[in-house]
């Protein structure tokens, strides 16, 4: 359908006037000008072939035929109010489908496990979640995207979750196959799992921060890994030194299956972000789950 939208200003103007009594008072209630609005009213009287107002210098009031189209259109306008107010409440309601990609490694370690609290304060919402680390086209057909690294230049909405500490661990069993590594050069003499960069395809590098120092470390393995959980795994199993996120690994240390390594080594803080669309107010449902990623970051 084609619209002509300066019939709804028109249509407008029209109602301001019939209030106001006249153009300058109109015109103060619609921020325009007197001659806009004594425009405005005569392109309307022109778009539906009648005249509206009968003008005079003390007063403009409306015509017969003014009175029976305004009578009608403020039924039309007392409407459109309504379904502002109604498209305003919905976007303060949380409900309907969300679409989130997270990262597979806070998805597993750290999410998975506070959903029920979410879906449970949000009854109306239904939460259709994915898992990956690529960031490819990782908008198409979802909502929100949650990702770890450093963010993309990109047109869409970026916000800043947390950052976490990066920590070398190691199970028991190993340390005291191995022995423990006294500097971060030690560790070429050490079995490492490495896992890939989904962006690259190659091992993520080993670095090292102390006290504003890097150290980089060039690690060789026989074991290079696309899914942390699964180095994870064969690091409690004493495969090998792993680097990791130290988000979700909290149960790990606390039962002693792994051990932190070179701790005064582990400076280096590295960020997860969120990605939306971008927009000027994005949905209630999309607001209430990064407040929710951010207030489980501030448990942690």
């Amino acid at each position: 359908m084609v619209f002509d939208t300066r019939l709804l200003t028109g249509v407008g103007v029209l109602a301001a006037v019939a209030e106001a009594g006249n153009f300058a008072r109109a015109a103060e209630m619609v921020g325009l000008t007197p001659s806009g609005v004594s425009r405005a009213v005569a392109r309307l009287e022109a778009r539906v072939g009648v005249r509206l107002f009968d003008r005079n210098p003390r007063a403009v009031t409306l015509t017969e035929e003014g009175r029976r189209f305004h009578a009608q259109v403020m039924s039309l306008l007392a409407g459109l109010d309504e379904a502002a107010a109604e498209a305003a409440g919905a976007a303060a309601l949380v409900r309907g489908r969300l679409r989130v990609s997270v990262d597979p490694w806070f998805a597993r370690m750290v999410l998975a496990a506070r959903l029920q609290r979410f879906l449970a304060r949000y009854p109306l919402l239904m939460l259709d979640f994915s898992t990956s680390n690529y960031r490819e086209e990782m908008m198409t057909g979802v909502d929100v995207a949650i990702r770890f690294g450093p963010p993309n230049a990109s047109s869409l909405i970026i916000r800043k979750l947390l950052e976490t500490p990066i920590l070398t661990v190691a199970a028991p069993a190993y340390l005291e196959r191995h022995g423990q590594p006294q500097s971060p050069h030690d560790l070429v003499h050490h079995e490492a799992l490495l896992f890939r960069d989904p962006q690259t395809g190659l091992p993520f590098p080993w670095e090292f921060l102390r006290g504003g120092e890097i150290v980089r470390v060039k690690i060789s393995s026989r074991l290079v890994l696309d899914d942390p959980s699964v180095a994870v795994t064969a690091c409690v199993a004493g495969q090998g030194i792993f680097q990791s996120l130290a988000i979700g690994l909290a149960p790990f240390l606390a039962r002693g299956d792994l051990v932190p390594i070179l701790r005064e080594w582990s400076e280096e803080l590295y960020p997860l972000y969120a990605y939306h669309p971008s927009r000027h107010l994005p949905p209630a449902k999309v607001r209430a789950f990064l407040d929710f990623i951010q207030e489980i970051a501030a448990s942690l």
